[in-house]
């Protein structure tokens, strides 16, 4: 087995060099939230060598009841068992990417964080830091072979209900992931009603990133994170968005700034506003 371990970010360079280690496994995580096909059709037209897609709304979330939310979480053993048959064991290393500077890969790699898996990195700048690296694509699926895998599920996510009990808890701060116009109430397209949760405040999730579409180095991510925390630590901290698949980009920005342990409500504002119990506010925080 490698050594080599990576638990946030990878770039393009250190992939490459570790493309055809028979220790590592690739995910194509690419998606359209308005077009569901489109991430299948692009990984058929073009993909990493090695790599598996896996759908957003098929393998990396659950089944919607109408209150739980557009992206629930999945089965923790549904979940498994599909990494099993992907060839993914305890001691692989995982790679997901997408071409969206990581919105849809940060959700695959918070969730094998859930399993209890650290071995997991995002594909720092995506598909487009790949192709600008000359690494090469396939249209070939890839053969592999089924691993056991045994879950350690790790206590990183909260509900709704904790969330409503902390709304006026100063040693709790929820970071909402949306833009600022829908985290506002403008310009709502995904959600039934517009607006945030009481307390929340705003970090837009593309804030992460430079012009390069890559991460923020660490530093300059730890000064803007701290800015909002405000010398909280970063396990007071709750990160929330439409439906739990944005706000994982900000809890990989904050842990590869060395902010560790920050928690996720998977629901998000999807769940929270379809409980019409549940306050809502409009405007800034």
């Amino acid at each position: 087995m490698n050594n080599a371990s990576y638990q946030t970010l990878i770039s393009a360079q250190d992939l490459a060099r570790h493309l055809h280690d028979p220790d590592w496994r690739l995910f194509d995580c690419r998606h359209d939230l308005r077009d569901p096909e489109f991430g299948r059709r692009a990984y058929g037209v073009g993909h990493l060598p090695g790599a598996i897609h896996l759908h957003l709304d098929e393998d990396l979330s659950g089944p919607r009841t109408g209150t739980n939310g557009r992206h629930p979480l999945p089965d923790p053993a549904r979940l498994t068992a599909r990494l099993e048959t992907c060839g993914v064991g305890n001691h692989t290393q995982v790679v997901a990417y997408d071409d969206a500077g990581g919105m849809f890969a940060a959700r695959l790699w918070w969730l094998l964080r859930w399993l209890g898996h650290r071995r997991v990195a995002v594909l720092d700048g995506g598909l487009q830091a790949w192709g600008r690296s000359a690494g090469p694509l396939t249209q070939a699926p890839p053969t592999l072979a089924p691993l056991p895998y045994v879950m350690a599920p790790a206590p990183l996510a909260v509900d709704g209900d904790e969330v409503a009990a902390h709304l006026d808890d100063p040693q709790r701060l929820l970071l909402d992931a949306r833009s600022p116009d829908r985290f506002r109430g403008q310009n709502e397209t995904l959600d039934p009603v517009g607006g945030h949760i009481p307390g929340a405040i705003n970090r837009w999730f593309q804030d992460n990133l430079g012009t390069d579409g890559c991460f923020k180095q660490p530093s300059v991510l730890r000064e803007e994170f701290g800015t909002l925390l405000k010398g909280r630590p970063a396990q007071q901290v709750v990160h929330q968005c439409g439906s739990g698949v944005t706000a994982c980009h900000n809890l990989l920005a904050m842990e590869s700034a060395g902010l560790a342990g920050s928690r996720l409500y998977p629901g998000s504002w999807s769940e929270w506003c379809a409980n019409p119990q549940r306050p809502t506010v409009t405007g800034p925080a």
